[in-house]
C-alpha cells in the first residue's frame, strides 16, 4: 500500500501545480479505511514538504438527541442522520481558503460529535476529506459534485467490510448481539447504498491492506 500511496502523492501534487488549496475527497463505506487513508495521505503529502490537514465527515453526525427526534437513532450513519447542509458550508469555506475554520471531530467512543475541534488554516494547502457521502450521487449530497480537485473511492469486498466492521464494534466492547445490530442492521446496508450509488472517482481502491 505504501507504494500506492507515494504514487498517489505525487500525482495530487502534480495535479496541484500552483493552487492555493487543493482537495482531497476519499470515500467509502463504513469500515473500508477511509481514516487510516487519510491521515497517510496527509502525513505523505507533509513528508514531501507540503503542509496539509484532514477534515473528516464523521464531525457532522446529527447528535443523539436529534436523531431520536426523527427516528434515526437506529440508523445512525444514514444519508439523512449528517447536517450535510453544514458540511456543504463548511466544504466551500474551506475551498475558499481566505479564513481560518474550525471544524467539528466525531468521537466514536461516546458517539458525539465535538464542535470547532480541529482547525484548518489558510496556510493548510492540502486538505484531505474523509467519508462516507462525499460521492453519493443521491439527495443533497449531490451538490458535492465538482467541489473536490481529486477523489479516492475505497470498495473492499463486501466480506472484507463485514470482517473489519465486527472488529469495530468489538473493540468498542459491544457484545456479539449489539455489535450485529450494528453490523447488519445498519453499516452493510449503508455501504452497499454507497457503493451503488456513487460517481466516478479519480482512483479507486478495491483492495485495502491494514
Amino acid at each position: 500500500m505504501s507504494s500506492v500511496l507515494e504514487g498517489i502523492a505525487d500525482e495530487i501534487i502534480g495535479r496541484a501545480a500552483g493552487a492555493k488549496r487543493f482537495l482531497v475527497a476519499i470515500a467509502g463505506p463504513p469500515g473500508a479505511g477511509k481514516s487510516t487513508l487519510a491521515d497517510n495521505m496527509a502525513k505523505a503529502l507533509i513528508a514531501k514538504g507540503e503542509s496539509a490537514e484532514v477534515l473528516p465527515m464523521d464531525g457532522f453526525h446529527m447528535d443523539n438527541a436529534v436523531l431520536i427526534e426523527k427516528g434515526l437513532l437506529k440508523r445512525k450513519g444514514v444519508p439523512e442522520s449528517f447536517d450535510v447542509r453544514a458540511f456543504l458550508d463548511i466544504v466551500k469555506a474551506v475551498r475558499a481558503a481566505d479564513q481560518e475554520v474550525l471544524v467539528p471531530v466525531f468521537d466514536r467512543s461516546r458517539e458525539i460529535a465535538i464542535a470547532s475541534a480541529r482547525i484548518v488554516s489558510p496556510d493548510h494547502r492540502f486538505i484531505v476529506i474523509e467519508g462516507n457521502y462525499l460521492l453519493f450521487n443521491q439527495g443533497k449530497w449531490a451538490e458535492l459534485e465538482g467541489m473536490f480537485d481529486y477523489s479516492i473511492m475505497l470498495a473492499p469486498p463486501m466480506e472484507v467490510l463485514e470482517q473489519r466492521l465486527w472488529e469495530r464494534w468489538r473493540g468498542y466492547k459491544l457484545d456479539d448481539e449489539a455489535a450485529g445490530a450494528k453490523v447488519y442492521g445498519n453499516d452493510l446496508p449503508n455501504g452497499r447504498l454507497i457503493l451503488e450509488n456513487r460517481r466516478p472517482a479519480d482512483f479507486t481502491i478495491d483492495i485495502v491492506q491494514g
